[in-house]
């Protein structure tokens, strides 16, 4: 027999040791294979009625109520979306988990421009079609009709999208504006601001898209860079005509010239240092002439004249600012087209500053909410003056001048493309013919543009309907003096929880500074402006209050949904006896920002429809039941903000009690996303190659209130922490397969390494929950991945491998590690949870098949203060150090080649610190540095001794380990042969074998 076969000979007649060992067994696979496991999951959550069960498990528990902010109802989900979802599902699950009932019910936002948008391309433009003419009731119906189906085939597709993230929700159940219940409440909740006196129509600048021909709210504009015509315009000076400045021009700067034939004033500020100037020298072919006389702040009048080429100037005289509003001027187009003879006074304004232009600033009321309020708020003393204060309406609704502008009439400030129109040169031409041109010029800026269509907006006025921020709100015709719907919403933000709390400065900022609400769109597809007015002569507007009229709208509304307002007819049908007096249906549509600032009061409020969420008895109201709202930082002037103020004026409070905010994703280099980029991250692809929890870890790791950061690099590095804590999990699972729980250890006969572990355990209980409470998902990942990761796998499993798979069956040392283990596995399972829905729920089944069906049913571990012992944490901090210590110097060893596995050396720990020694004293090193011996010795170590500069006073040395090998432990040692019955193992290892021969177990 050769060498060889007698070695196989040898080592097929060797004891099969294995067999005697615990070593772990589990099905849960080491590859996750999510993209196919997940929608198993998600079978099962279906089958089990997992949403309903939850309901039933969290009966008359506190609720805590995440309103959802409605996506809208267009197109597929984005990386945004999924951030979004994700997080509202971990801080439900959360919550649930921390002991509330909370219950989510999923929304959208269904009407509005962007789906007009789409039918009007592929139902109409896409194919040669003429759009439907909406003056035509049974056109406006049916063009309706088309919105609303666009609508439910993206809700139903983006519901599938959303429920494959592992949203748990009513999603059979959701919430929608375009319901009929919904319409019809919507329609109440305008009826209420008509009947407390805050709705009003009003003639008012506002932001108005010539591409979409609507106005604008400021939650639908972005700024964007634009470059503008800028022109430094004269305005002479008529009054007082005499002295210095009877032959001087007041210079205004503007970068909108297509604005000035609307000018009915120029702003000034009394806390600017004014001046005369003189132009002494300019090219002769200037428009600044030699002898100008120009009125200018003093701080920038050198600029102005560096603009207008003029090459010397000097000042005359100050101009003291208290004197300006004395000042009245020349329209500078006066005399062009006989409709610019009237007087510009000049009227003090806080918005006026030095800092750019002229240090005067045209004013043109009918573009500019700051014209609009300088001139208004002067209205009455300019009467008195003669000066007429009406504000003409100098652009139409396609961006073209009015006959209110004479000489421009048909003149496009933007044309339907949103492109530059031939306006801003023709008052440019008109300005130097009359000679009232001193400088022009071009400037990039930040300009505001429609969210929508990209374009640039104009600031036009309008008839619109608005809510008055700062108007008395009655109640049963009764107002409190200062009761604003401003003042109710400044307070409400006051006793509100913002997180983080920088949000609360933010949206009061706006709040403070933000004009009436502009409710009205000049659309077809949403809820009307359902009330009645008739005209008052003054260009204002009488709003019909009828309580039977009122009943009937939102009864039919109800029933057949809002398209019953444009149906041949409605008029008479809803004024009933009343239709033969001069009242006119306003056509208008809401604003959508009040369709889904609406939504608490058609979800939260209605039980009929959501009976999930009846009864909720608010904090404010004397309950224990919580609202939160939670969506983009942008919501701040959105969703957060329309709630607010909808809530506020007919509730007297805000509808939510905490709001949560987070930041936008950009792609790995900090960039905005961009198709044209190339750097978008798609949600279906990422769940498709990885899993849904892959992205559910993501969101949870990063720090959400910033903006936060993907693509593939940072999709890996997650790939990566999801890999190591699943491998954790399966270890646990596989080895608490020999766990028989009527055999756990209690606490007080535990050696200390479990009751260290327990203590931990304690202290992540603490971290976890108060970090679930906070909202502070990444402190839960953080925490989580580096306990599983360095104390669990690095140090206690490490240790721990030994006695769980080698010590005999009765060994209390072991049954201990599993008890341990038992509870560590219970806890890191409902901890992540909320996190990864997927695999905990999978781990779920395999560790706990007799207890609840879904992790998802369980709560939160409760403290584990009983778990606590600082006294035993501080003594192995230094055992630890110690540790650090032996395995730098195993590591040199294993580098040189010395040894190779750990349990081949027997270190030798010198140690200085008697204190140190007496903690040491009791500790098996061998066991908690894996060697196969240990000694420890008092004193001065050699010079060639490993040490490490952070724990001072250790020393060690590596020597061999002594004695035979154990073939079952593998450990090193001099008793290894003493066992007749089993001579190649250790005693231990000698009673673990007749142990398992006892139990049938033969090797």
């Amino acid at each position: 027999m050769s060498d060889k076969s007698q070695k196989s000979a040898a080592k097929a007649d060797a004891p099969d040791y294995a067999k005697t060992l615990f070593l772990p067994q589990t099905e849960f696979p080491m590859r996750a294979g999510l993209p196919q496991r997940e929608p198993e999951i998600l079978a099962r959550w279906k089958d089990i009625d997992l949403y309903g069960q939850l309901r039933k498990t969290a009966k008359d528990r506190a609720k805590f109520v995440l309103h959802d902010g409605p996506p809208y109802a267009n197109g597929n989900i984005h990386i945004g979306h999924a951030l979004n979802k994700i997080l509202k599902d971990v801080v439900t699950k959360s919550q649930q988990m921390l002991g509330h009932d909370s219950n989510y019910v999923p929304g959208w936002d269904c009407h509005g421009l962007p789906i007009e948008w789409k039918i009007e391309e592929e139902n109409y433009r896409s194919k040669g079609k003429t759009k439907p003419n909406f003056k035509d009731p049974a056109a406006m119906v049916a063009f309706r009709k088309e919105c609303r189906a666009y609508a439910e085939h993206w809700l139903s597709e983006q519901r599938q999208q959303f429920k494959r993230l592992g949203i748990i929700g009513d999603w059979d159940h959701p919430y929608a504006t375009m319901t009929y219940p919904a319409e019809a409440q919507i329609a109440r909740e305008l009826m209420k601001f008509a009947a407390n006196g805050t709705l009003y129509r009003g003639s008012k600048p506002v932001m108005w898209s010539v591409v979409e021909k609507t106005a604008l709210a400021e939650a639908e504009v972005e700024y964007e860079d634009h470059t503008s015509d800028t022109v430094w315009v004269k305005f002479p000076v008529t009054s007082p005509a005499h002295g210095a400045l009877s032959q001087a021009s007041v210079v205004i700067w503007t970068t909108t010239p297509w604005t000035l034939p609307g000018n009915r004033a120029i702003s000034f500020s009394n806390k600017i240092a004014y001046g005369l100037y003189k132009v002494t020298d300019a090219p002769a072919d200037n428009w600044a002439k030699t002898g100008d006389l120009l009125i200018l702040a003093d701080k920038l009048a050198e600029d102005v004249f560096k603009q207008a080429r003029v090459t010397a100037f000097e000042k005359i005289r100050d101009i003291p600012a208290d004197t300006l509003d004395a000042v009245e001027c020349a329209h500078p187009l006066k005399s062009f087209s006989g409709g610019y003879e009237f007087i510009v006074p000049l009227l003090e304004g806080d918005h006026v500053t030095d800092d750019t232009g002229t240090g005067f600033v045209h004013t043109a009321p009918g573009h500019g909410r700051e014209d609009f309020d300088i001139w208004t708020h002067n209205a009455r003393e300019l009467e008195t003056r003669g000066i007429i204060s009406t504000i003409p309406y100098t652009v139409d609704e396609n961006g073209a001048l009015t006959a209110q502008a004479p000489g421009f009439e048909g003149k496009r400030v933007i044309d339907d493309k949103g492109n530059k129109g031939d306006a801003n040169e023709a008052v440019v031409k008109a300005l130097v013919e009359r000679g009232m041109l001193l400088a022009r010029g071009r400037l990039k800026h930040q300009y505001p543009h429609s969210w929508r269509s990209k374009k640039p907006v104009i600031f036009r006025n309008t008839p619109q309907w608005f809510i008055a921020m700062d108007r008395d709100i009655a109640d049963d015709g009764k107002a409190k003096h200062g009761d604003t719907l401003r003042a109710r919403a400044l307070h409400a933000i006051s006793v509100t929880r913002w997180v983080p709390p920088a949000g609360q400065n933010r949206i009061t900022g706006m709040i403070a500074n933000r004009p009436d609400w502009v409710i009205s769109r000049q659309r077809a597809w949403g809820v009307p402006i359902a009330v009645f007015v008739r005209e008052t002569g003054d260009g204002s507007a009488e709003i019909l209050i009828d309580d039977a009229v009122n009943q009937r709208i939102t009864d039919a509304f109800e029933t057949e949904g809002a398209d019953a307002w444009y149906t041949d007819g409605a008029r008479e049908r809803f004024l009933g006896s009343r239709s033969n007096e001069d009242w006119r249906k306003v056509d208008d549509i809401l604003d959508v920002w009040f369709d889904s600032g609406s939504t608490h009061a058609f979800v939260l409020e209605d039980p009929l429809h959501f009976p999930g969420l009846k009864d909720i008895k608010r904090k404010a109201d004397g309950g224990q039941d919580t609202v939160m709202y939670l969506e983009g930082s942008d919501q701040h002037r959105g969703w957060f903000h329309s709630s607010l103020l909808e809530s506020c004026g007919t509730r007297g409070r805000a509808p939510y009690d905490v709001v949560l905010t987070h930041g936008f994703t950009l792609d790995e280099n900090g960039r905005k996303m961009s198709k044209s980029l190339g750097n978008t991250v798609d949600p279906q692809k990422v769940i498709k190659d990885s899993g849904a929890d892959i992205l559910r870890l993501w969101v949870c790791a990063t720090d959400y209130a910033d903006d936060q950061r993907i693509g593939p690099e940072i999709l890996k590095n997650t790939i990566e922490t999801y890999r190591k804590l699943r491998n954790t999990i399966r270890w646990m699972l596989g080895t608490l397969h020999h766990f028989n729980r009527g055999e756990a250890v209690a606490i007080s006969d535990m050696p200390e390494l479990e009751r260290l572990m327990l203590h931990q355990l304690a202290e992540q209980s603490a971290v976890v929950r108060k970090a679930y409470a906070e909202f502070d998902y990444k402190t839960v990942v953080a925490s989580l991945a580096a306990f599983m990761n360095t104390e669990l796998s690095a140090f206690y499993f490490d240790i721990r491998k030994d006695t769980l798979y080698c010590e005999p069956p009765s060994s209390t040392a072991r049954k201990a590690a599993l008890t341990v283990i038992d509870k560590l596995c219970d806890s890191i399972l409902k901890w992540l949870a909320p996190v990864l829905s997927f695999t905990t729920e999978e781990a779920w089944r395999l560790y706990r098949p007799d207890a609840e069906p879904s992790v998802h049913l369980t709560l939160f571990p409760e403290s584990f203060d009983n778990f606590r012992d600082d006294a035993l944490a501080v003594k192995w901090e230094t055992v630890r150090a110690v540790r650090s210590v032996v395995t730098g110097a195993l590591e040199l060893e294993r580098a040189a080649k010395r040894i190779g596995s750990s349990l081949e050396a027997s270190p030798i720990v010198y140690v200085a610190d008697r204190a140190m020694l007496g903690v040491l004293f009791d500790v098996d090193l061998a066991e908690v540095c894996i060697t196969s011996n240990f000694e420890v010795r008092e004193g001065d170590a050699p010079a060639n001794a490993f040490r490490l500069p952070n724990v001072p006073g250790v020393a060690v040395v590596i020597e061999k380990a002594a004695g035979a090998k154990c073939a079952r432990s593998w450990k090193i040692l001099p008793t290894v042969g003493s066992d007749r019955e089993y001579p190649d193992v250790s005693p231990r290892d000698a009673q673990a074998l007749r142990e398992w021969k006892a139990l049938g177990v033969t090797v």
